[in-house]
């Protein structure tokens, strides 16, 4: 790997550990693509070749994957959930959540806590695609 591709991919990496770190926080192209040290287009299309996916689609992932765990683990309302991990609207996150993970966020609330099994199969088994489809079936 040359010397410009593992600087590149350290670039796309310090602004997806921003993301990560500060998923609940308003975090716009501009931002990121100061944190990375690079124009808005070039991060754009540098983080996708490199992730797979584009950066708004990934922080949305990011976000509903919080809120998957809180829906599990907390009882506190699916409002507070959507604002608590950096959505501003209900509708959006709804929508989002629906696209991603293939149901709502209250059925998927319904659906229960997940069995007493190690970590790493509940999270493989929760994760959403990050193809930005929901898996058809579950169970």
């Amino acid at each position: 790997m040359s010397r410009a591709v593992e600087e590149s991919n350290r670039r796309m990496l310090r602004a997806r550990d921003a993301m990560d770190r500060a998923y609940a926080q308003p975090l716009d192209i501009p931002t990121l693509a100061r944190i990375a040290h690079v124009s808005e287009a070039h991060f754009i299309r540098t983080f996708r070749a490199t992730f797979g996916e584009t950066p708004h689609r990934y922080l949305q992932r990011r976000r509903v994957e919080r809120a998957m765990f809180l829906l599990r683990q907390t009882d506190r309302s699916v409002t507070e959930i959507c604002l608590d991990v950096g959505f501003t609207s209900l509708g959006t996150f709804s929508r989002t959540f629906r696209a991603i993970v293939g149901e709502s966020p209250t059925a998927h609330r319904t659906r229960g806590r997940i069995p007493n099994v190690p970590t790493c199969f509940a999270m493989a088994w929760t994760r959403p695609s990050n193809f930005g489809e929901a898996p058809r079936d579950r169970g």
